[in-house]
């Protein structure tokens, strides 16, 4: 961290077009101070974190049918690839249309990114199950719930873990363009203000802050991987 602070320093002096760590630091501690931060990053919290958790929660059993059941796959798969190449940033003009200005589409759009990350971790997770571990199960007298509880689950619960906090990048990474729809409050809806008055502390501040909420969630999510998984041979 400081070698990263202090080559952002170096090229602050350096005569690069952007604000030296004291300055960024300055403008931090003002915005606190008048609660301005702490609102615009609760506000973008409440977003990230409902349309990543409306994600998980459609993504996993979506998936889990779509590996279990291979005429479900065939159906659905297709579509999920579909919308897979188009960025959910360009789903925004429709959002605004079908849902108005607001928290709706604000949340959609981020609920599709982490919805289409995790779908496919899912799907992968069940494919990939060993088929020994299954016809093990069978031989056994094990029915498909049990097998479907007691062995897909486990084994595909990393592969759903990866997804989720690939799907948490992605919520991030959507987050400022999603909170350009009429957003009075949020971390992106405050670095665009930024922008037009070319407030570049205020800019830092805004990337700094999602950098370090992400990187918060995220190692909360490696922290459950590792619990959840502990089960799993070490590599």
């Amino acid at each position: 961290m400081l070698i990263g602070i202090g080559v952002w320093w170096g090229f602050a002096v350096s005569g690069f077009d952007i604000p030296a760590p004291p300055a960024v630091a300055e403008r931090a501690v003002e915005l606190i101070a008048d609660g301005t931060l702490a609102e615009d990053a609760a506000a973008s919290l409440v977003r990230v974190f409902t349309g990543f958790a409306l994600g998980v929660l459609l993504a996993v059993p979506v998936g889990f049918l779509m590996g279990w059941y291979p005429p479900v796959r065939a159906l659905v798969e297709p579509w999920i690839q579909f919308f897979r190449t188009i960025p959910p940033l360009a789903i925004i003009p429709l959002a605004i249309v079908l849902m108005g200005i607001e928290e709706t589409p604000k949340i959609f759009v981020i609920f599709l990114a982490s919805f289409l990350s995790c779908v496919i971790a899912t799907l992968q997770g069940v494919v990939n199950v060993d088929r020994t571990l299954l016809n093990a199960a069978r031989v056994l007298g094990a029915g498909d719930r049990v097998i479907f509880a007691r062995v897909v689950i486990p084994a595909s619960s990393p592969f759903i873990l990866v997804g989720m906090r690939v799907g948490l990048g992605s919520s991030w990474a959507t987050l400022v363009a999603a909170e350009l729809i009429a957003a009075q409050q949020g971390l992106g809806y405050r670095m665009q203000s930024a922008q037009l008055y070319y407030d570049l502390p205020t800019i830092f501040v805004g990337l700094i802050s999602i950098g370090v909420l992400g990187l918060a969630m995220d190692r909360l999510l490696l922290l459950a991987e590792r619990r959840l998984t502990s089960w799993q041979e070490t590599r």
